[in-house]
């Protein structure tokens, strides 16, 4: 007996000898696939819902559906249909004009809010704050609304206000005046949001360089011109490159001023607005998925060539 306990004494430490490489290979197995089980259920909605409609959209703007045979291959006819359409293109310099003014125009705007919360002796800061930032809270649908209710010929704010005291009633929705009322709509929404990044990267600058500079005898003007504006150029680019695409996307705003203003916005006021009335008047879902990735490719044109500007910049 006593021959029999010490033999599988000995036994034991040999078994878990045995099993220790199989435990140290399941614990690595948990410790590298734990991540990926964690993200896996992110990856399929992605997939599903992102990736998959984008891939199935550029398989159907390779086809036309046809009265006769219905799907017919034609491989790049239709992005060549779009790129020699002038509306298409006439869309894209509207767009492209609206951009280069809005989005300097919004940066500079929040910028000079952010300033001014910045300052030291600023009362009210956070009732500031969420009045700046309340529009972006509000959705563009409900802005346009709203917009179009102020800017109306007849019953709108504006031109009651003309009209009691003396001035000529504007045309807010006149084909001249158009796009610079959207811009309006769009300036009121983002430049709240894009203050509170310029904020946020403003409040974390060590204040020993705002008190070195002010002991060496700097304005608050130079503080502005030669910290806080050089500490905030990442912040520019990256909203400069959201205020670009959301620009080349333009569609709420102009398709809720349509009912507004039908003179002033046609159904090809903006790429997107010309890609939607495709599907919803015309039913040619082949164009409008060829129209989406001719402007995806223009976005990344653009965002690619600010990035590469502001490299060369930066070097």
């Amino acid at each position: 007996m006593a021959l029999g306990v010490s033999t599988t004494n000995q036994a034991l430490p040999r078994a878990e000898r045995t099993a220790a490489p199989g435990r140290s290979r399941r614990r690595r197995f948990k410790s590298i696939g734990t991540p990926y089980l964690l993200v896996a259920p992110f990856l399929i909605l992605f997939l599903v819902f992102f990736v998959a409609p984008i891939i199935y959209a550029a398989y159907v703007s390779l086809f036309v559906n046809r009265l006769i045979g219905g799907q017919h291959f034609v491989g790049l006819a239709n992005y060549g249909q779009v790129l020699t359409n002038p509306d298409f293109w006439d869309a894209v310099r509207r767009v492209a004009t609206y951009g280069v003014i809005q989005v300097p125009l919004t940066m500079l705007v929040a910028l000079g809010l952010a300033l001014l919360l910045d300052r030291r002796r600023l009362r009210g800061r956070t009732l500031f704050q969420l009045g700046y930032f309340l529009p972006f809270a509000i959705p563009s649908v409900v802005s346009a609304l709203l917009w179009g209710y102020l800017y109306a010929n007849s019953f709108g704010v504006f031109a009651q206000f003309a009209k009691d005291i003396g001035l000529g009633q504007p045309d807010l929705l006149s084909p001249g005046r158009i796009l610079f009322s959207i811009g309006n709509i769009a300036l009121w929404a983002s430049a709240g949001a894009n203050m509170i990044i310029y904020y946020a990267v403003l409040r974390s600058i060590p204040a020993e360089l705002y008190e070195a500079a002010r002991i060496d005898g700097a304005s608050e003007l130079r503080v502005a011109w030669h910290i806080k504006l050089p500490l905030l150029r990442s912040s520019f680019l990256f909203t400069g490159i959201l205020a670009i695409i959301a620009a080349f996307q333009l569609f709420n705003e102009p398709s809720i001023l349509s009912a507004s203003a039908p003179g002033s916005i046609t159904q090809d006021y903006t790429p997107n607005l010309y890609a939607y009335n495709l599907i919803a008047n015309a039913q040619q879902y082949n164009l409008a998925a060829a129209v989406a990735f001719t402007l995806a490719v223009g976005i990344l044109i653009a965002t690619a060539a600010v990035l590469l500007v502001a490299r060369r910049k930066k070097s």
